[in-house]
């Protein structure tokens, strides 16, 4: 929150997939659809990245918070408050947390305004997005296990749904993308209070303060249980990885400087087209030679691993 209580930026279960998996090569995704390879530490390492940025975005967003209105009585001219009374109780404050609050500069906008806490429900709302997006793109990477993308398999914390035994459900990240609505709603609210200010005096501290206090006691419960409960757990299905970098028409990518886009992209069609290989298709179009294909068309290389 300052530099008095830093974050603690320790490694997290992000990062060390991401160091774990650092060269197991897989497809990309873009718009839904096959893109080029990266490597699933590479993916992974987006996550904690995005994490890491959240968590200094929450951190900066709650700083506004350590201005306090106290002692600008009834409209923020101090009135009947003793001399000094806003810095004695900002100064007691401070002491009894350990956080370096102070009186606020201008007790005018402090008391008219909400703005720090709707700028700190803000900073939780930059959290819950790429939360959401994390906790559904495992989801989809897990989905299966026979019928679906299958490249993660995920602990399996309960026995099975209530009528299919043995069914893993995404249940973690089910709770996290609920969770995140809930913060996003919350964080809606608290930025129409925010509005809500009329002359010296914006009344709706109550329904601020109760919405975020419950936005951010829940994401902050929700990522503890994401991490114990799935993402400490999850392993790789290699089988299901290699099988889908094998069978990608994407990897024609790395032909069109060699032998133009229109030639590539034709390739890639009749590989499609006939449900042949790629470099099958490759080769019986007469673009390329097998050499040349083995040589340029490496996975590990288009996502720069050699």
């Amino acid at each position: 929150m300052n530099s008095q209580k830093p974050v603690r930026k320790t490694r997290g279960p992000s990062e060390t997939k991401a160091q774990q998996w650092h060269d197991v090569v897989k497809i990309g995704r873009t718009h839904l659809e096959d893109a080029v390879p990266l490597t699933v530490g590479q993916e992974w390492s987006g996550y904690a990245h995005q994490l890491h940025q959240a968590i200094d975005r929450v951190t900066r967003s709650a700083e506004g918070l350590l201005e306090l209105a106290m002692g600008g009585t009834a409209v923020g001219t101090g009135l009947n408050a003793p001399p000094g009374f806003g810095e004695q109780v900002a100064a007691e404050i401070a002491d009894a947390t350990g956080y370096p609050f102070t009186t606020a500069q201008n007790k005018f906008a402090a008391q008219g305004g909400l703005d720090a806490m709707v700028g700190a429900s803000a900073g939780l709302r930059a959290l819950a997005v790429p939360l959401m997006k994390i906790a559904n793109d495992i989801r989809w990477l897990a989905s299966g296990p026979r019928c679906g993308l299958d490249e993660l398999v995920l602990p399996a914390n309960e026995p099975g749904s209530s009528i299919m035994p043995g069914k893993v459900n995404p249940t973690q990240c089910e709770a996290m993308v609920m969770v995140c609505i809930q913060v996003l709603s919350e964080d809606q609210a608290i930025a129409f209070a925010g509005t809500q200010g009329n002359f010296e005096l914006n009344a709706m501290r109550p329904v601020i303060i109760n919405n975020f206090l419950h936005a951010a006691t829940i994401l902050g419960d929700a990522c503890v249980k994401m991490r114990e409960y799935c993402i400490e757990g999850i392993q790789l299905n290699r089988d299901q990885i290699d099988s889908y970098v094998d069978r990608s028409l994407m990897l024609v990518t790395a032909l069109s400087p060699v032998i133009g886009y229109d030639k590539a992209s034709a390739i890639a069609h009749k590989a499609n087209n006939e449900d042949t290989t790629l470099r099958a298709a490759a080769l019986a179009s007469g673009y390329v030679s097998a050499e040349d294909f083995d040589r340029i068309v490496r996975p590990a290389a288009m996502a720069g691993q050699s």
